[in-house]
């Protein structure tokens, strides 16, 4: 019995990517938090005024059409903001899997994500077949 437990332990380990891998996916993953961090303050200051175009003191007639546009901008980027704070909190989660040693684990399978696809999408917690039989 307590041979079977060994062999079971060394088939879970084989069966998780080596502290090598995970310290090049953990640099890949805070890269794109840097870029994502940046993204994000982009558009939050383009909702919050923060970078105003001059154009508050244009011809009346024109005001209107300016105001709508912007108000439509602004909403366009307040939801492109929410969407890049949610890739930030994925990306932060799969920093905690790096930790843990679980990254790269197919959440269903419980088989290796492809190296390819974590590069691609490094917060990914599916591997594609798993992806595809969600569809």
């Amino acid at each position: 019995m307590w041979f079977n437990f060994l062999d079971v332990m060394k088939k879970s380990v084989s069966k998780r990517y080596s502290d090598s891998e995970l310290l090049n996916f953990k640099k890949i993953i805070l890269k794109k938090i840097d870029i994502a961090k940046h993204d994000l303050q982009l558009l939050r200051d383009s909702y919050s005024n923060a970078s105003s175009n001059g154009t508050d003191d244009t011809y009346s007639s024109f005001k209107s059409f300016e105001e709508g546009s912007e108000t439509l901008s602004k909403e366009s980027n307040t939801l492109l903001a929410a969407r890049q704070e949610k890739f930030i909190r994925d990306l932060e989660n799969a920093l905690v899997r790096v930790e843990n040693k679980t990254y790269g684990i197919c959440r269903e399978s419980g088989k290796l994500i492809a190296k390819k696809r974590l590069v691609l999408v490094p917060h990914a917690t599916l591997s594609i077949d798993a992806k595809n039989k969600s569809k």
